[in-house]
């Protein structure tokens, strides 16, 4: 019954939602001279100090570690970690592209720190900062649907924790940095390809005001690295490149699955209560009732986190439990997407032939995630909060329609509620699907068009993509009932809709297109896209010079339309 009530929602919402960011745009905003200058340094190396960054190693701490010694692969039993060190990377490295906003407002140090050659050792897992104690998560994971069994941190290394200037708690992660026990038949490296994309996207999300990792940092080598990208047998040698991630957790659904798996029921007690401790404080530690709060907390969150994901078209990819944060973050950048033309069926990963994760199911993806979380929490669980905890998976669809609902009414620039907002919303969906519109550009020239011009028989024709709305049969019966909808609003103007729309509809994302392009042109030692896609995506909802000169807001070129991305990386 869940599931019927939840896709019958998902076929007349056409699967999209979104956030409210008023307040993470005022923020930005304050921020926005500061923000410009984010890629306007030398990365030459002029001295070598000694870094300022002590990490604590709370986890290695009060978590059980492997008792086995040695970086070999094999199945690891009774622990949270492995204790293991990164592979360096072979030189000459260079220092790619780096977050000057997380370098000093998470890990409070100043630029000058990129000009010391120990800084691109400790990023690349050459060397580690002081207090670091390395180590490997040991997790399982649904893929695809079915239990794959043991997974774990192939190739990352957990380095350790910084308490920053604000009090707050992030975990230091390098990834690409070697071989560890979970790495199978890995060879514990990343290239320049998906670390591009992970270093742009995590960063872009972040100043959409999605919750998620960030990155500090993109070092790249000489060391080859042999991938077959679309595992079709054609192996190519591409270079190694190691990001440093920063989350205030990696923990994941599969970081509680493979311990009720495997039956160590005293591991996963204390994990849990470590990660309530840690991230839940709101919930005390010695209630009876705190694992049913986890859960509820979890649900609200991964449904709100998926709500924001539709709301910029983003689709991941790989919705794994084992990709899946407990503290509801997006982990793990990989075949991910940003939607183009319009389309519930848009599957980004050319691995995910049956389209399992394509960005219309990745709701209906994450309730079955939870439904696993759920299972791993069981045996700890007695039946009557088994029962109350399966009452409030049943509220998951309900929970991501209110908020879908509320997300993308604010999309449309509408206030308030009314009864048929909701027809209102489904009606412009259908239109976009039918003509297949660009999601991105559609909205944001819908947020810059005024009610008079959109009145009109023909959209102007420099709004390229709300003129392949209003190809639609139904388009002026649409434009009617908004223009309807907005005089109802009280004393509020045209500017100020427009204004209220473009601070919630962003003009640019990371399309496939553009991360290619910087691709190319890094793997030849050319990293000015990337420098230039990561200034123009840390204000994404202003109109930018540089940006549109690039054709950011554009349609697809020619060239990039059949690109295509894949779980190698």
């Amino acid at each position: 019954m869940i599931r019927y009530s939840f896709m019958l929602f998902f076929i007349l919402f056409a699967r999209a939602a979104f956030r409210d960011k008023q307040g993470f745009c005022e923020r930005n905003e304050c921020n926005e001279d500061e923000a410009s200058k984010q890629n306007q340094f030398d990365f030459s190396v002029k001295h070598n100090a000694e870094i300022p960054l002590t990490l604590t190693h709370t986890l290695s701490d009060c978590l059980p570690l492997d008792e086995v010694d040695g970086n070999f692969i094999r199945t690891v039993k009774s622990c949270v970690f492995s204790e293991c060190q990164p592979t360096p990377l072979k030189k000459p490295l260079t220092l790619a592209a780096l977050s000057l906003d997380a370098l000093w407002n998470i890990l409070d140090l100043n630029q000058s720190v990129i000009q010391n050659q120990e800084f691109i050792h400790c990023v690349s897992g050459g060397k580690l900062f002081a207090g670091s104690v390395p180590l490997a998560h040991r997790y399982g994971g649904h893929q695809f649907g079915y239990w794959a069994g043991q997974l774990g941190d192939g190739r990352a290394h957990l380095l350790g924790e910084y308490t920053n200037r604000k009090g707050e708690r992030w975990e230091l992660q390098l990834k690409g940095s070697g071989k560890t026990p979970y790495s199978r038949s890995g060879d514990g490296r990343a290239v320049i390809r998906s670390s591009v994309r992970e270093f742009l996207c995590s960063e872009a999300m972040y100043f959409l005001g999605i919750p998620t990792s960030r990155a500090l940092s993109l070092v790249v080598s000489e060391e080859p690295v042999w991938r077959d990208q679309f595992y079709n047998g054609n192996i190519v040698k591409e270079r190694g490149a190691v990001v440093l991630r920063l989350a205030k957790s990696w923990f994941r659904i599969g970081s509680l699955e493979i311990l009720t798996k495997a039956g160590e029921l005293n591991v996963l007690r204390t994990l849990l209560d470590f990660v309530i401790k840690e991230h839940f404080r709101s919930i005390a530690t010695n209630d009876p009732q705190r694992y049913v709060a986890f859960f509820f907390r979890v649900v609200n969150e991964t449904a709100h986190l998926i709500a924001q994901w539709m709301a910029v078209g983003f689709a991941h990819g790989v919705c794994n439990t084992d990709n899946f944060s407990l503290l509801s973050i997006t982990l793990d950048y990989g075949p991910f997407g940003f939607m183009e033309s319009y389309d519930p069926n848009f599957v980004p990963n050319s691995s995910d032939d049956e389209g399992r994760y394509s960005i219309g199911s990745q709701a209906n993806v994450g309730l079955f995630n939870l439904q696993k979380l759920l299972e791993a929490l069981q045996p700890l669980l007695t039946q009557d909060q088994i029962l109350e905890s399966q009452q409030i998976l049943r509220e998951y669809p309900q929970i991501y329609q209110q908020r879908f609902l509320e997300l993308f009414k604010a999309k449309l620039g509408l206030l308030e509620n009314e009864d048929e907002d909701s027809y209102l919303v489904a009606f412009f969906l259908k239109l976009m699907e039918d003509t297949g519109a660009d999601f991105t550009m559609t909205f944001r020239q819908l947020s810059e068009v005024t009610a008079s011009d959109l009145q009109i028989d023909s959209v102007a024709q420099s709004m390229w993509a709300l003129s392949v709305l209003s190809t639609h049969e139904y388009f002026t019966d649409w434009v009617r009932l908004y223009l309807q909808r907005l005089s109802r609003h009280h004393n509020d103007s045209d500017e100020t809709r427009q204004h209220r729309m473009q601070r919630i509809n962003p003009r640019y994302v990371l399309r496939n297109w553009m991360a290619e392009s910087a691709i190319r042109k890094a793997e030849e030692n050319d990293f000015s896209e990337v420098a230039l896609l990561q200034q123009i995506l840390m204000n994404p909802f202003t109109e930018q010079d540089e940006a549109e000169r690039a054709g950011y807001s554009s349609k697809t070129p020619m060239w990039a339309q059949q690109l295509r991305v894949s779980c190698s990386s």
